[in-house]
């Protein structure tokens, strides 16, 4: 059975009817971790929510300990194929297209090591003919002299190419499929190869089958009803563990911020609905990984962190080449805005303070 096959199954239920208390979910025969999530996740356990987040950080510390995995991204380029309306790099918006040169690899990655920090997340637009597969493979050969941990974040592959790029030196995937509704997908997606949406939804299972060491998936909050988006991505994290159990998996809930472009999200996403998204995937997956992005603040970040957080970026830039070009440049247009610019010292230092040890390395592949 494919997670397709399971995502139909569960969207067949009135799910609506659960959360607004009108009609029963799913029926009784549903695993008991399925139905504790959609409760979890529901209004009614709002005024809970303190007791649930209370088992939720036990949970966390009890298997991951008081540590703070740290990263940050680095934009390779922002030429896209796509028209992804909630998302600057959109092949329709007027901005300047830049792609780094290995040179310029070379030299975000020496800064970025300086910081002390070994993991790194790579990304792109989507453009194949920009950024094909051998030119990403190229950078991770410079980024291989610098990093112990290399993850992309790039259009989705086949899987003999994630092969090839975990043949060169990518240990990590990081893909969202941004909303499981498929009707949303379809209107949010206007133009290019993500319009595919099948082909994204397995796409994190075609890294698996050639033995990524972690798999990072995720929703973009705000693109459609919050409490439903969760759950299927719950759900695809788990079917991912249960069919995948040496590769680590987690979960990002990236809010959609400001980009450029004209497009509004109609769903409302308040810090409450966030709260209640992590602690419900905590006590759901207690090994699930759950990152934290820069799109909220630094106040948000450090209160939501002990209630399941296991990842965060730091001094993070949405823009090619923008760890080492100020971002007020115009030549440097952003992906989104991000709220909380802290460098990692910054970051290493409230991490401290608050009695969690920021890791910088965990991992060095053979």
């Amino acid at each position: 059975m494919s997670f397709y096959d399971i995502y139909r199954q569960y969207e067949k239920f009135d799910l609506d009817g659960f959360f607004t208390g009108s009609a029963q979910a799913i029926s009784g025969d549903q695993p008991f971790e399925v139905k504790r999530l959609l409760t979890f996740l529901s209004p009614k356990t709002v005024p809970f929510l303190e007791q649930i987040a209370q088992k939720a950080h036990e949970i966390t510390v009890r298997n991951f300990g008081k540590t703070m995995q740290l990263y940050t991204p680095l934009y390779l380029s922002n030429y896209c194929t796509n028209e992804c309306i909630y998302c600057g790099f959109n092949v329709k918006n007027p901005i300047r297209r830049k792609k780094l040169s290995l040179r310029e690899v070379e030299t975000e990655a020496a800064f970025i090591a300086s910081t002390g920090l070994k993991h790194v997340l790579i990304l792109t637009g989507s453009s194949r003919e920009e950024s094909p597969v051998s030119y990403i493979k190229d950078c991770v050969e410079v980024l291989k002299k610098y990093f112990t941990s290399i993850s992309i974040e790039i259009y989705a592959l086949t899987e003999d190419e994630y092969g090839e790029l975990i043949e060169s030196g990518v240990d990590g995937l990081t893909i969202y499929q941004e909303v499981y509704d498929r009707d949303i997908y379809d209107s949010v997606h206007l133009g290019g190869p993500k319009k595919d949406y099948l082909f994204r939804l397995d796409a994190p299972e075609r890294a698996a089958k050639r033995g990524i060491r972690t798999i990072n998936i995720g929703v973009l909050l705000g693109l459609a009803d919050w409490r439903k988006e969760v759950f299927f991505a719950g759900l695809h994290a788990k079917y991912l563990q249960d069919n995948f159990p040496d590769t680590e998996v987690g979960v990002s809930l990236p809010r959609i911020r400001p980009h450029d472009g004209e497009f509004k999200p109609e769903h409302g996403v308040t810090d409450a609905n966030i709260v209640q998204a992590v602690v419900a995937l905590r006590t759901f997956m207690p090994r699930l990984g759950i990152t934290l992005s820069t799109r909220e603040d630094a106040v948000f970040r450090e209160n939501l962190m002990p209630l399941g957080i296991t990842k965060m970026s730091a001094g993070s830039t949405t823009a090619v080449g923008g760890h080492t070009v100020k971002s007020g440049s115009v030549d440097k247009p952003v992906q989104f805005e991000i709220f909380d610019e802290r460098d990692v010292d910054e970051i290493k230092k409230m991490l401290s303070g608050k009695g969690y040890q920021p890791v910088l390395k965990d991992w060095v592949g053979v």
